[in-house]
């Protein structure tokens, strides 16, 4: 993988790792270059660095596939195994119209592309695009979903939420919610806070769309909390914005280890990236029964689903995620166990790993199991 930073990409390559191992499968996890919290091997200096790609050809040598996570890692790959004979496969999770939006970008990571043993997305929608954008040979491109382990994602029961909210220093009877991510542009954490902030003070626009939708009047605004969970580039900026708009209300966590306590002391998920693939938080939050308010971008919408599961904003504007985060804070029990019911059906890692076994041993050299 790029990096050993607990992010979503990083996240799931270790737990598909994990799962692999467990099957009696032979792999092993490196990450090309940098630091991070995981405790994994770093190949080099920097992640396209000489040495970096030659260290990833002599280990690809000793390989029957590699799985490429993470959009460095396909130039890595597709430059370091070229004339090895070791098949490599690439994970795309994120939107591809995002992150190729003009032509010669679009040309160069097609050529990588190509030079994969099999892509797999984790949408559909994700996998029809690569198709269809890069004029890829259909069978090459598979959908296979984003996968977390349940056990690790256990709806709390009260006296788990309360032990949660003690832990962040949070008052036992407020409705919380929580920002999971890097604090990094992408992500549009702004957006998130300034919604909050609007749901503190209440405006009236949203206190009158609210009532239109048949939402009941809105907490206290004492009773309201945010959590941002995460570090990145932008956090002086974001706690300086938090400070300013809902002083008192948001706490900043940094990265944290174990999500486990921010999911359980949450109402709710708030999600305001810019693009998304199938972002591994709301798998996560999901199978802890927690519903989300999403930005309606990239595959989002594979989990949540609107009025379902939680609520998204098509617009991107304060005010329309702040009703998106009313909409859910109304039902937050029934969307939880719906969010919850989705995430085991769709993104329990056992399921997920059984379709990876497939690609994997229809891909290795070896022709058998890698």
């Amino acid at each position: 993988m790029t990096d050993p930073r607990r992010r979503g990409s990083q996240a799931f390559a270790h737990d598909l790792d994990a799962a692999l191992r467990e099957r009696g499968r032979q792999s092993s996890i490196v990450a090309l270059a940098g630091g991070g919290e995981l405790d994994i091997a770093v190949l080099g200096p920097t992640r396209m660095h000489h040495r970096t790609l030659r260290e990833l050809r002599r280990r690809a040598a000793e390989a029957d596939v590699v799985v490429a996570h993470g959009s460095t890692t396909l130039d890595a790959c597709g430059i370091a195994l070229t004339g090895t004979g070791t098949p490599f496969v690439y994970v795309n999770i994120g939107d591809p119209r995002h992150w190729a939006p003009d032509r010669l970008r679009r040309a160069r990571v097609g050529a990588m592309l190509r030079r994969a043993a099999a892509v797999a997305s984790v949408s559909p929608t994700g996998r029809d695009i690569l198709r269809e954008t890069y004029r890829l040979v259909p069978e090459r491109v598979q959908a296979i979903p984003n996968g977390r382990r349940p056990e690790r994602f256990l709806p709390p029961d009260a006296a788990d939420r309360a032990e949660a909210r003690a832990e962040l220093g949070l008052p036992a009877g407020a409705t919380v919610l929580a920002v999971v991510g890097a604090l990094a542009p992408e992500k549009r954490v702004a957006l998130a806070i300034e919604a909050f902030a609007l749901l503190v003070t209440d405006t009236t626009e949203i206190a009158d769309k609210a009532a239109a939708d048949g939402l009941p009047p809105r907490e206290q605004p004492d009773c309201l909390r945010l959590v941002v969970a995460g570090d990145g580039p932008e956090r002086e900026r974001l706690e300086t914005l938090a400070h300013r708009r809902a002083p008192g209300l948001v706490t900043f966590t940094g990265n944290v280890a174990d999500l486990g306590p921010v999911y359980r002391a949450s109402d709710a998920i708030v999600l305001s990236s810019v693009s998304e693939g199938v972002p591994g938080v709301l798998v996560e939050a999901g199978l802890t029964g927690v519903p989300a308010a999403a930005t309606d971008v990239g595959f989002v919408r594979d989990v949540v689903v609107d009025g379902v599961t939680g609520a998204l904003d098509p617009s991107g504007e304060p005010r329309a995620l702040a009703v998106a985060i009313r909409r859910v804070l109304a039902d937050r029990e029934a969307m939880g166990r719906a969010a919850r019911a989705r995430c085991l059906e769709r993104h329990a890692m056992e399921t997920v790993v059984d379709a990876w076994v497939t690609l994997l041993d229809g891909t290795s050299r070896a022709g058998s199991a890698p």
